[in-house]
C-alpha cells in the first residue's frame, strides 16, 4: 500500500486545534524538522505535545512554544529552552515532567496496548503523588498509565512507500516507540525508496504503524551542545 504524500503540509491534513501530538527525537537529533515547521505555518493551537524535550528557543518544538501553539508539554528534559522556562514559571504553559525511562515505557505501552504498568522510578517523590503504589517482592512500585496521541510525528533516515522505517544512531531514541502509539503516524524520511529496497532485517518500525510518509528536505541537524577536545 503506497502511503506517500507530497510534503509536510499534505501529511498534516486533518490536524486540528487541541489535539495531542507525540514528537520523536532526542535533543535536536532525529526530530521531524519539516513537520514542526509545517505546524508553525498552519497555526494550529492548544496542542498537547509529548516529547523527550522541548527543543531550543529557535529550533524544534521551541518554534511552537514561541508562537504559543503548545498548551501543555509532557516531557523529560527541558533545560535548553529559556522560553519554555519562562512560560512554565509564569503559568502560561502546563508541564508534566516524567522520568526519561518512564516516558519511553509509557509510549511503548501505548503502542503495545498495555494500559498501565508498575515501575520503581519516582516512588517516594512528587512523581508518585496521586498514583497507585504497590509492593512486589519487598520493593515499592508506582503505577503509570500508557501514553497515546492523535498524531505521532517521527523522523527516520530511510523509509519505503509502504511505511517501513530505518533510523540511524541517536534517532532511534523515542522515534520507534512513538511511531507505535499514534492514532495517525506520519513519518518524514531523508531517503524514500521503493518496497523491497530495504532489507527486512533492517526495519526498525514496520509499515503497519505508519499511515503517511514523505521525503523531507533542507535538514539542519543542529547540534544542541557542541563539545570538542583540544588538539594535541
Amino acid at each position: 500500500m503506497d502511503k506517500r504524500v507530497t510534503d509536510a503540509d499534505a501529511a498534516l491534513k486533518g490536524l486540528k486545534d487541541g489535539m495531542t501530538l507525540m514528537v520523536g527525537g532526542f535533543g535536536l537529533c532525529g526530530i521531524p524538522e519539516n513537520l514542526i515547521a509545517a505546524l508553525a505555518r498552519h497555526g494550529v493551537k492548544g496542542l498537547t505535545c509529548i516529547s523527550n524535550n522541548a527543543g531550543v528557543d529557535d529550533f524544534g518544538l521551541g518554534l511552537l512554544l514561541k508562537t504559543k501553539q503548545i498548551k501543555k508539554m509532557i516531557a523529560s528534559y527541558v533545560g535548553e529552552n529559556a522560553e519554555f522556562e519562562r512560560q512554565m514559571l509564569s503559568g502560561e504553559l502546563e508541564v508534566d515532567l516524567i522520568p526519561q525511562g518512564n516516558l519511553a515505557e509509557r509510549c511503548r505501552a501505548g503502542g503495545s496496548g498495555i494500559p498501565a504498568f508498575f515501575t520503581p522510578a519516582g516512588y517516594g517523590t512528587e512523581v508518585a503523588e496521586g498514583k497507585e503504589t504497590r509492593e512486589f517482592d519487598g520493593k515499592m512500585y508506582v503505577m503509570e498509565r500508557w501514553l497515546r496521541a492523535d498524531y505521532s510525528l517521527v523522523k527516520a533516515w530511510k523509509g519505503d512507500t509502504n511505511g517501513n522505517l530505518v533510523y540511524r544512531h541517536t534517532a532511534r531514541n523515542f522515534n520507534p516507540v512513538m511511531a507505535m502509539a499514534g492514532t495517525i503516524t506520519i513519518a518524514e524520511v531523508e531517503h524514500l525508496v521503493e518496497p523491497g529496497e530495504i532489507d527486512p532485517d533492517q526495519v526498525h518500525t514496520p509499515g503497519i504503524f505508519v499511515h503517511r510518509i514523505f521525503q523531507g528536505k533542507n535538514y539542519e541537524k543542529r547540534i544542541e551542545q557542541r563539545t570538542v577536545r583540544q588538539r594535541a
